[in-house]
């Protein structure tokens, strides 16, 4: 098996973040890989999910949130990776019938 990488761009307080990894710590679990590793470093590259979270949550305060990127070390095939992706993907903001907001702002990288 190869190392693969997950990246992930938040706009997240450390419960966001702490939502986040457990997310992908289940994902991980229901599938056959492993976490080798990951960074949590803060970007600028994200900006734009600062305006998203303004536009999203007129009235309320942003608090402790900061961009950051979180990047997971797997070990696993290309497909598992793939799969494991989409799964974080679906929980960070499931699509419903109703017009809503995401949790964490959030955008995954290829």
């Amino acid at each position: 098996m190869r190392t693969r990488h997950l990246t992930f761009g938040l706009y997240a307080d450390e419960q966001g973040v702490a939502w986040v990894r457990r997310l992908v710590e289940g994902a991980v679990a229901s599938r056959s890989a492993r976490i080798t590793g990951s960074e949590l470093t803060a970007t600028d590259a994200y900006d734009f999910l600062v305006r998203q979270w303004a536009v999203e949550h007129p009235s309320q305060n942003s608090g402790a949130r900061q961009l950051v990127k979180l990047r997971v070390h797997l070990k696993c095939s290309l497909r598992t990776r793939r799969a494991i992706r989409k799964a974080v993907i679906t929980s960070l903001c499931p699509e419903g019938t109703t017009p809503h907001s995401c949790r964490v702002p959030w955008m995954a990288a290829a």
